[in-house]
Parts: structure tokens; C-alpha cells; sequence
């Protein structure tokens, strides 16, 4: 088990990030909130949103702990189960008629909602993953396609399975982190329209959202060699050399280069480290 700086340090140096992975965990009713987080209302009397949090995490390598009160953003306070959502937001009336043709769109819109358990959680913790003073419970990754790409391949190295996939253009915070916590899977998804308008978020930048309990098979995974040849620039080489398998495949399909020789592909062993 690595230690949290040691996580970030690894993070950033294989995927190449521009800002610091975030440590996030939801707190428990009841639980104490750690004393040396930020409270934005109680300590520089403002709110906040949840992506405003994420950026001031990320980019400002600052601990925050967001409460009910200190929330500006509704959609987390509902998707966090940090309130019971209002009769207004089941019928989807903050979505109709500015964002969906129907009330029935708002409403599926509304009821496909990701939401975990009203009453369970009080607040959310977020803090630069390499300095977090708590367990996290996920680790949230802004980065770039390609940078998804070996996030991808390192997810699957273990066990074969993909990460799933949550996508909206509202409530990026929500559709990032929710999921994760309700299935332990890695979540793809996108920043929203307010990541980017509020937080700073850039147009090139996605979200992969990993599970603690994944993390440690994302760093084997991203440390393998398969994963770690992701080409950075595009040349066009008609019949390039495929792997072994690949090959392998290829001919048992009856597949043959254009003048009918067979394929012959290359031991993974054998690619170079800028293939």
C-alpha cells in the first residue's frame, strides 16, 4: 500500500498532470470534521461551489470541508444525500423548459439523477490527494484524453473490465463522484457547464474518478509497459507491425498484408518505448 504522497507523486509523473489529483470523502452523520480543513463560510464567510472546491484542491493545493451551509451549487446538496430533494427538483423544474423540450424530459432527467441516500452524509471533505489530513474514500483526476487513455488501460490491466462511463452536461461533480461510491468502480465523466464558467475547468479536460480501493490496481496498472506506450503524435503507416496477438488474431481470421504474405506481429516485449 502506497502512502498518499507517494499516490500523487506516481499519479502526476506517470500521466504528466497539470494540477494535483484531488482526495475526496463524503462525511459521516454524526462524524467530527477535521479541524484544519478550510470552512468556507465559517472561515472567510462565503459559500461555495462543489467544483470551485475541486479547482481550489487541485490548483491551489487547499483542504476544503463543505458542509450544507457552505455549499452554493444545490445539485450536489442533493446528489450527496446532504438534503432531501425538493418536490421541484424530482418533477425536474429547474430543468424545463430552458434546458429540455418537456416536463417529461425534465422528469426522466430528474429521476436518472445519480443521488445517494438522504440523511447519510452531512458534508464533503476535498483536499490535494499528496497533502489530504483523511482516508479518502475516491480520487478524482482532471486530465486530458490521452491521459484517460492510460487511466483506461491501466484500469482494465487486472481484471479485463472497463470503468463505466457517466455522462452529463450538468452536475459534473455529482456524476463523478456518486457513481463511484455506489458501485467501487473507476467513473469517467465530464466537467459541466459550471466546472468550467465557475472553476476554472479548461476545454480539454476530462474526469476519471478512481476508488481507493482501486487505486492500487491503477498504479500496477499504469507501471506496465502495454499501458505506458500511448502515442502522443499521429503517423499514417499503411500495414504497421501488430503485436503478437493481434497478428495472431489477424491470420486466424484469414487476414494477409495487401499482397497476400502473411502477418507476422512482434512480442510485446519487443516495442520500443516511443511505440
Amino acid at each position: 500500500m502506497y502512502s498518499l504522497p507517494e499516490c500523487s507523486n506516481a499519479l502526476r509523473r506517470e500521466l504528466g498532470l497539470s494540477s494535483s489529483p484531488i482526495a475526496l470523502s463524503l462525511v459521516l452523520a454524526g462524524a467530527e470534521v477535521p479541524a484544519d480543513l478550510n470552512r468556507p463560510r465559517r472561515d472567510h464567510g462565503i459559500c461555495l461551489a462543489q467544483c470551485q472546491a475541486f479547482a481550489l484542491a487541485r490548483k491551489n493545493h487547499l483542504g476544503l470541508a463543505l458542509l450544507k451551509e457552505d455549499m452554493w451549487c444545490p445539485e450536489p446538496v442533493i446528489g450527496y444525500g446532504l438534503c432531501s430533494p425538493p418536490r421541484e427538483f424530482i418533477e425536474g423544474r429547474n430543468r424545463f423548459p430552458d434546458d429540455v423540450a418537456t416536463p417529461t424530459a425534465a422528469r426522466r432527467w430528474a429521476e436518472a439523477f445519480p443521488r445517494l441516500q438522504p440523511g447519510e452524509y452531512v458534508g464533503v471533505l476535498s483536499a490535494p490527494l499528496e497533502a489530504a489530513p483523511f482516508e479518502p474514500q475516491l480520487v478524482l483526476v482532471y486530465c486530458r484524453s490521452i491521459q484517460i487513455t492510460r487511466l483506461l488501460l491501466a484500469s482494465s490491466y487486472d481484471d479485463g473490465l472497463e470503468p463505466i462511463c457517466h455522462l452529463s452536461g450538468h452536475a459534473g461533480c455529482v456524476f463523478a463522484v456518486v457513481p463511484a461510491l455506489q458501485n467501487g468502480q473507476c467513473v469517467v465523466s465530464i466537467p459541466c457547464m459550471g466546472d468550467r464558467q465557475y472553476a476554472s475547468c479548461q476545454d480539454d479536460e476530462l474526469l476519471f474518478t478512481i476508488p481507493m480501493s482501486r487505486l492500487d490496481d491503477i498504479l500496477n496498472g499504469l507501471a506496465r509497459p502495454g499501458t505506458g506506450s500511448v502515442p502522443s503524435k499521429v503517423f499514417l503507416r499503411a500495414e504497421y507491425t501488430l503485436l503478437e496477438a493481434y497478428a495472431s488474431l489477424a491470420s486466424k481470421m484469414g487476414m494477409t498484408h495487401a499482397d497476400g504474405s502473411s502477418i507476422i506481429g512482434r512480442r510485446g516485449s519487443d516495442r520500443l518505448p516511443w511505440q
